[in-house]
């Protein structure tokens, strides 16, 4: 699989309520220096990564993720990407329905079975 497709893949996980924790790198030194940034939080090293896209999944539903202007590069052992996205979604915690229009930029590294993100950063700068 090639850098964008696992990109694309990971959109359509985030629609359909999968698992998304599969997606990022695991630390295997104790090092945490993978980050991923959402649009309210700044999530440090695995364990805060697959607890915060684990509590996503559990507290959300009703996906709409739609790609605006997807950019992928991709080298030998790693790849970079950018985009933006329109997305909306229900807090099940809250009741109540989202609407974003974002900016996506991430770095992947290669592994033995495909791609891994090692960084992802998404922000916005106003509230649809």
């Amino acid at each position: 699989m090639d850098a964008r497709t696992m990109v694309t893949e990971y959109y359509d996980a985030l629609r359909t309520g999968e698992p998304l924790g599969p997606y990022f790198a695991e630390e295997c030194d104790g090092d945490d220096r993978f980050v991923k940034f959402g649009i309210s939080e700044r999530l440090v090293g695995t364990e805060q990564i697959q607890r915060g896209l684990r509590d996503q999944t559990a507290t959300t539903t009703d996906w709409e993720v739609q790609s605006h202007a997807l950019r992928v590069r991709e080298r030998d052992c790693h790849a970079w990407f950018s985009d933006e996205v329109s997305m909306a979604w229900t807090d099940t915690s809250e009741a109540r329905r989202l609407e974003f229009r974002t900016r996506w930029s991430g770095t992947l590294e290669a592994t033995t079975d495909g791609w891994e993100f090692v960084g992802m950063h998404v922000s916005t700068a106003d509230r649809v």
